[in-house]
């Protein structure tokens, strides 16, 4: 398909900015937008892709049409620190030396996936059950064990907050923080352009996951909504998603996951009525655009769609709508 944007290739979305997609394994977004951002002689990267190598294949393919290689990226601007996002930049890096940016926010998540001794989902395994999901727990805690592969945690050459920062030819842009898919999610605004960078904090057909991450944050559904307010007051742009096509404004994606979220409040207000856990209220919520039970997602899913509603759950106690109570290392909401 013409229109497909997981369609390899190097597309130009503005004058010297380049949409790179590369592939995902065994993941339903099936591609993650990469951007070429000329700078100088070279180039800038926001975010890298899986260190998987179709995907370290296909990103030099695509450089090679526009005249460069692997060896012409200067540095990695990365949203994020889910592994679609990082791990290319770090494996890019152990190769060429490439210089690799992080948000300050991933550290405490980055720390944690560093730990040598860690079982894999460790800590969102004991979140779910807290969240009431122990047999889900269970499986995914088999899965993760079973899961094939190393993936590479490295720290990042700097860290990235709020502020300017200049790439060579003088292109500007704005790092803005933005917390709630992750801790230290941020976004990149080019305001001269009218281009914003967005990772995974605006998606143009889907919603972003919240509170799935070792780190887990007290409330990322109100700092994901406080981050979307933020990038509201900015002046708007054309939307360079992580993850489907480039979108003509981020004003009207931002007013519409608002919207989303205010009617999942509640729904999930009316799911967790009589003491119910997150989980038990998941299984009464429908999930994705297809309107699908808990109990048809695949486990990983199902695991999202828990810590999501979680994520609404406590920020609806937060706002005084549900009263919280922890029994027997279960936490159920009225």
């Amino acid at each position: 398909m013409a229109d497909d944007w997981t369609e390899p290739g190097a597309f130009e979305v503005a004058p010297g900015v380049h949409r790179i997609p590369l592939p995902l394994p065994n993941d339903g977004l099936r591609a993650v937008n990469v951007y070429a951002v000329r700078a100088g002689d070279g180039f800038v990267l926001v975010d890298a892709g899986w260190a998987i190598p179709e995907a370290k294949e296909l990103l030099a393919s695509a450089l090679g049409t526009l005249g460069a290689g692997l060896g012409d990226i200067g540095r990695f601007l990365i949203t994020h620190v889910h592994r679609d996002h990082y791990t290319q930049a770090i494996a890019v890096r152990q190769e060429l030396g490439t210089r690799v940016s992080l948000g300050i926010g991933e550290k405490a998540t980055l720390d944690i996936l560093q730990e040598l001794d860690r079982a894999p989902l460790h800590h969102q395994v004991g979140h779910l059950r807290m969240l009431g999901a122990s047999a889900l727990a269970d499986d995914i805690e088999k899965w993760g064990s079973e899961a094939p592969g190393h993936t590479i945690w490295e720290s990042p050459d700097d860290w990235l907050s709020d502020g300017e920062l200049t790439l060579d030819g003088g292109r500007v842009l704005d790092v803005v923080e933005t917390p709630g898919h992750t801790r230290g999610h941020v976004v990149f605004h080019d305001t001269a352009a009218g281009l914003l960078f967005a990772g995974d904090h605006v998606l143009p057909t889907i919603t972003p996951s919240i509170g799935f991450e070792p780190a887990v944050s007290p409330d990322p559904l109100g700092a994901f909504l406080r981050s979307l307010e933020r990038v509201r007051s900015r002046p708007d742009a054309v939307l360079l998603p992580a993850h489907g096509p480039v979108a003509p404004s981020v004003h009207v994606r931002v007013d519409e996951l608002i919207a989303h979220h205010s009617r999942r409040l509640d729904q999930a207000a009316a799911a967790a009525a009589d003491g119910r856990s997150a989980f038990e209220a998941a299984g009464i919520l429908t999930w994705t655009r297809h309107e699908r039970t808990l109990d048809e997602l695949d486990p990983f899913n199902q695991m999202l769609a828990v810590s999501e509603t979680g994520a609404h759950l406590d920020l609806l106690v937060a706002q005084g709508r549900l009263v919280r109570k922890d029994i027997d290392g279960v936490r159920r909401y009225s």
